[in-house]
């Protein structure tokens, strides 16, 4: 297969650099001290305890948020997490830049929240970070993917397993790999 001689790279890449810096490698090092010792082995009914380690690691953390142990949140101080807003066991939260959770929104279990993706033209391929933001009262089901600089609007569901790369509207339901609008979500009257 003959590849149009632009597309060609003729460079050798060099060693891959960590642009975040020692600080940021420490800072994260100690993180995973805390939270295989302290914040996983937590029980489940402390969600206050794992609040208050994730803010002494700067994480914004508001009033009855519920952040379970076995969730995995790579950099604390670029998350942040509304009132009432809950991150599920087996949440993989690779904030890496912000990920902000709205108020009363959740994220299920297994879902992967991707702040962060790679320049695949530039011979080294360095870390691109990327804000992902769930807005209020969304839901984001179990095993979704969220990719980087998404926004979930506001009462917007990602279903089970979907697959988000680009922006969801407000009070949206969107399924499937890439996801996709199925339906407008339309609350029932109590």
């Amino acid at each position: 297969m003959n590849v149009p001689a632009r597309l060609v790279v003729r460079a050798e890449p060099r060693q891959y650099i960590n642009r975040l810096g020692l600080r940021n490698q420490f800072a994260r090092c100690l993180w995973g001290f805390v939270w295989l010792s302290l914040f996983r082995p937590s029980p489940v009914c402390l969600h206050a305890w794992r609040c208050l380690l994730l803010r002494s690691f700067g994480a914004t953390i508001g009033r009855g948020a519920h952040p379970y142990p076995r969730c995995r949140i790579w950099a604390p101080w670029n998350l942040t997490m509304g009132d009432h807003s809950g991150l599920a066991n087996d949440v993989d939260c690779y904030s890496v830049a912000k990920i902000v959770i709205g108020p009363h929104s959740t994220v299920s279990q297994y879902a992967h929240l991707c702040a962060a993706t790679h320049d695949y033209e530039d011979p080294e391929c360095q870390l691109v970070p990327k804000p992902i933001t769930i807005g209020a009262r969304a839901w984001v089901a179990a095993g979704a993917f969220v990719g980087p600089g998404v926004t979930v609007g506001e009462g917007a569901v990602v279903g089970a397993r979907a697959v988000v790369v680009k922006d969801v509207p407000e009070w949206t339901v969107v399924a499937g790999n890439p996801a996709v609008e199925i339906r407008k979500r339309i609350l029932k009257r109590l």
